[in-house]
C-alpha cells in the first residue's frame, strides 16, 4: 500500500468518514502527494492524458486569435492581461504567444500563469524561455487584482473536487470511510447546499441514479470577480447544459480516472498517481456567473467555435504550400470533427463590463440559450 493511501486511511479513521469531495481534493491536491502537486505529474503523450493544445499548435494560435479580438473590442488597452489558470505543460501559452508575437496586441500583452506545482513551473519556464519577458507566474489568483483582460482556462473546471450523490428512496450523498484497510463508500443525508443545487437546476433523479455536483465552480467565479476589473472569462472544458448532464441516460454520472492514458472508473486505486475528473455543468457556470455580474456571451462546441473563428484560413495561411499539408490537416481534424475533441469540448465566454460584445467564435452557432 502506498504511503499516501495509508495517510488518507489514517485521516478517515481519525474522523470516521469524509465527503467524496474531500477525498478527491486530497487525491488531487494534497501538498507534494496529490496528483497535481506531485513531482511525478506528467501531462501529454508521455503522461496520463493530453488536451487539445497537445494535438496541434494551430489550436493555441486560434485561441490567440480570439483573444486578439477581445483586445480590439476593449479598445486596445495598453496593459492587457491574459491569466491562464492551470497551464499544464505550457503548450497553449507557447502556441498563442507564437501567434500574437507579430501582432499589434503583443506589446500590450502581459501573460500570467497561475500554477502552484514548482516542477510544473520549471517545465513551463523551460518551454517558454523565448517569452521569458512576457510570462510571469503566481501561485494563486488571489495574488492578483484589478486586472483588465482575459481569464483563460483549458480543462480546469473538470479537475475541481466534486460531491457524489445517489438516489435511493431519497437523495443520499456518498462519503468515504474505511473497513479494515479498504476504502469503502457510505451514504448519508446530503447538506442543504446540495439540496438547494438540485432545486436550483430543476434536477429530478430516478432510483439508482448516481452523479456529481461541483460546488467549487461558484467559489471560483467569485474569486475571479474580485480580481477581474473588466474583461472576459474564457472557459474550455468538456461538459453539458444541466438538462443534458442530468438526463436519464447519464445515470452513472461522468466521473472518470486517467492513469497512463488508460481510463477507469475507480477513484480509490492509484491514489495520487491518477487524474480524477468530472464533466462540467455549464448551466452552473452561466447562472453563478450572472449572479456576480458576468454576461454570458457565448457557448458552443469547440469544433463549431474554431470553424467560425476561421481555422480554415489559419490552415491555408500556415500549411497551404507545406509538403506535410495532408498530415497537418489530419491532426487538426481531431480538434473540430464530430466524435473528437471538436464535439466533446465546449467553449464558453463570459464578460464583465458595460458592453455586450459579439465574438467571431460564436458567429455560426451560439447555444448559450440552452444553458
Amino acid at each position: 500500500m502506498n504511503s499516501f493511501r495509508q495517510k488518507i486511511i489514517k485521516e478517515i479513521q481519525r474522523i470516521g468518514f469524509i465527503s467524496f469531495e474531500t477525498f478527491m481534493e486530497m487525491a488531487l491536491y494534497e501538498p507534494e502527494l496529490g496528483y497535481y502537486t506531485s513531482q511525478k505529474t506528467r501531462i501529454g503523450r508521455e503522461g496520463d492524458f493530453y488536451t487539445s493544445s497537445h494535438l496541434h499548435p494551430v489550436y493555441g494560435a486560434m485561441i490567440g486569435k480570439q483573444i486578439e479580438e477581445m483586445w480590439e473590442i476593449m479598445k486596445r488597452p495598453s496593459d492587457f492581461h491574459v491569466i491562464e489558470m492551470g497551464a499544464g505543460a505550457g503548450y497553449l501559452c507557447k502556441d498563442m504567444l507564437d501567434y500574437v508575437k507579430s501582432k499589434k496586441m503583443f506589446d500590450s500583452l502581459n501573460y500570467i500563469i497561475v500554477e502552484f506545482n514548482p516542477v510544473m513551473i520549471e517545465n513551463q519556464k523551460n518551454l517558454l524561455s523565448d517569452f521569458s519577458h512576457k510570462v510571469k507566474w503566481v501561485s494563486s489568483l488571489k495574488k492578483l487584482n484589478s486586472i483588465k483582460g482575459c481569464i483563460l482556462s483549458n480543462e480546469l473546471l473538470d479537475s475541481f473536487p466534486v460531491h457524489l450523490i445517489e438516489m435511493e428512496d431519497e437523495i443520499k450523498e456518498v462519503f468515504v470511510s474505511v473497513k479494515g484497510e479498504e476504502l469503502i463508500e457510505i451514504k448519508e443525508k446530503p447538506s442543504d447546499e446540495i439540496s438547494n443545487y438540485l432545486k436550483e437546476f430543476s434536477i429530478e433523479l430516478i432510483k439508482g441514479y448516481r452523479t456529481e455536483i461541483n460546488l467549487k465552480i461558484k467559489e471560483w467565479l467569485k474569486e475571479i470577480n474580485t480580481v477581474l476589473k473588466e474583461g472576459f472569462i474564457f472557459t474550455i472544458d468538456y461538459g453539458y447544459p444541466a438538462r443534458d448532464y442530468y438526463s436519464e441516460d447519464r445515470n452513472r454520472g461522468t466521473l472518470l480516472c486517467y492513469h497512463r492514458h488508460q481510463v477507469n472508473e475507480d477513484p480509490y486505486q492509484n491514489i495520487g498517481e491518477q487524474d480524477i475528473t468530472a464533466h462540467v455543468n455549464f448551466s452552473s457556470v452561466k447562472k453563478w456567473g450572472e449572479e456576480v455580474g458576468f454576461k454570458t456571451i457565448g457557448f458552443c462546441t469547440q469544433g463549431t467555435f474554431l470553424i467560425a473563428l476561421g481555422i480554415d484560413e489559419m490552415i491555408q495561411e500556415r500549411y497551404e504550400n507545406s509538403p506535410d499539408y495532408l498530415f497537418e490537416v489530419a491532426k487538426i481534424k481531431r480538434l473540430i470533427l464530430p466524435g473528437t475533441m471538436g464535439e466533446t469540448h465546449k467553449m464558453m465566454i463570459q464578460y464583465k463590463g458595460d458592453a455586450y460584445p459579439e465574438l467571431r467564435g460564436f458567429s455560426i452557432k451560439n447555444q448559450a440559450g440552452k444553458l
